[in-house]
């Protein structure tokens, strides 16, 4: 079974709703779908989709969690997002599995799929996807 891959483009921190592009991958059947980010400064997350306010919340919780002015911060090679970007990305998860039932994505009333992105400027993300029929 092959695995593919959909690009994600990023502007900058924030939690990115790509629940349709989820949706849109041609999928057939009963089975789970299976989504992997390879990389360690973003993250992918399922939380509330109905309401914006409850996601920028969110996104505010992690940068109190990990802001960039911490004192013992040394990593800053790629800048003062460096560090923090990686501290963030690691309380979430690169991997998502997904139930599907009739070619559908099987989420909460509420639910969308995010990816996190805790970086600066712009950024081609990698979601990679394998479809794994019953």
């Amino acid at each position: 079974m092959k695995v593919n891959t959909k690009q994600i483009s990023t502007n900058g921190e924030r939690f990115y709703d790509i629940t349709q592009e989820i949706k849109n991958i041609s999928i057939e059947g009963d089975g789970m779908l299976y989504l992997f980010l390879p990389h360690t400064s973003c993250a992918l997350a399922i939380s509330e989709a109905y309401d914006p306010s409850a996601i920028s919340d969110v996104g505010q919780f992690f940068k109190h969690l990990a802001p960039r002015n911490l004192s013992f911060i040394t990593h800053t090679a790629e800048g003062p997002d460096d560090s923090p970007s990686h501290m963030k990305s690691i309380l979430l998860h690169q991997t998502l599995t997904l139930m599907v039932e009739d070619g559908q994505i099987k989420l909460g009333t509420w639910q969308g799929i995010y990816l996190a992105e805790f970086r600066d400027g712009q950024h081609e993300r990698k979601v990679h996807y394998k479809f794994i029929k019953d």
